[in-house]
């Protein structure tokens, strides 16, 4: 099978497939109608996110027996026109999985506990000691939104917390000996803390609105690590002010554009949230480890010479 790759990703892709007799291209830099052009000639595509592939590109891709794309989300291909034109669709959610949940963890210790607002204090040579006592999670109710592989992988770490785990998802019978399922009213009423891990569709598209946030029962910390337009930013922002957000970690933002690689900076709400002490903001790193870029890749290629090898 001939296949092109048209983003970076680890080395052990390309060596292992043609290992096993497949011939690998790649193109990293060429534009969307640049590699439209050439599409017809290959049988499989390994994409991450730097080009959309949408209904006119896949059926331009008359060849295409599979597309694998290398992470969790699926929302820069039309899954649907896939399916139709008989395409397989391949991703590995299971190589950042842990390195998410590890990214949660981290950022609702140093919002709970104010390290980052201490650190900034003190490197402009204050010491106040009262003003960033910290907040303990032994006790609370950790909510996660969405029990897939991020959100197991997290429930697993928060263990050892001394913090019930509860989880909201619209597929039954997810429950294990980490998590407790129960109705998104439910974690409403009794989370103190949100965590979102779900993929982007119009039914996650804000939903977490100045509604969700009104229902609220407990003022709460707020952790976004899935897609950025899950969140309606200007009612995030808005919660924060009044207080019913109590800190917020966001490692994805609602302008960010389709490729993840760069964002849309215009939007007010952003120099609010950089300018807050309460409020944590990474560049989409949430799962991008020197670890999970192996074990992405490598999940990749089990899946792909499972079926076609």
């Amino acid at each position: 099978m001939k296949v092109l790759q048209i983003d970076s990703n680890h080395p052990l892709i390309e060596q292992q497939l043609r290992e096993k007799g497949f011939v690998v291209d790649e193109d990293t830099t060429s534009s969307s109608e640049q590699i439209l052009a050439k599409i017809a000639a290959y049988d499989a595509l390994i994409v991450r996110s730097r080009i959309p592939l949408n209904a006119e590109f896949l059926m331009r891709a008359s060849h295409l027996k599979f597309i694998a794309r290398v992470g969790a989300g699926m929302e820069n291909i039309d899954t649907d026109k896939a399916r139709e034109l008989g395409i397989k669709l391949i991703n590995s959610p299971e190589g950042n999985r842990d390195a998410v949940a590890e990214h949660v963890i981290g950022a609702l210790l140093l919002l709970a506990h104010r390290l980052k607002s201490a650190s900034l204090e003190v490197e402009k040579g204050l010491w106040r000691r009262e003003q960033n006592r910290g907040d303990e999670l032994l006790g609370k109710t950790f909510g996660l939104i969405g029990y897939g592989n991020m959100g197991k992988a997290t429930a697993k770490r928060l263990s050892g917390f001394g913090m019930e785990v509860i989880f909201y998802d619209i597929k039954p019978g997810l429950e294990d000996h980490n998590a407790k399922q129960v109705s998104l009213e439910t974690l409403q009423e009794k989370a103190d803390i949100v965590s979102l891990h779900v993929p982007f569709t119009h039914a996650t598209h804000h939903m977490i609105d100045k509604d969700f946030i009104a229902k609220m029962a407990k003022p709460f910390y707020f952790i976004n690590t899935a897609r950025g337009k899950a969140l309606k930013t200007k009612d995030l922002v808005e919660a924060l002010e009044s207080g019913k957000v109590r800190a917020a970690a966001l490692d994805v933002i609602e302008h960010e554009k389709a490729s993840f690689e760069t964002l849309d900076s215009s939007d007010p709400s952003l120099t609010y949230l950089a300018s807050s002490p309460r409020v944590l903001l990474t560049p989409h790193i949430a799962g991008w480890t020197i670890q999970s870029k192996e074990k992405l890749a490598q999940f990749i290629v089990d899946k792909i010479l499972s079926d076609f090898s």
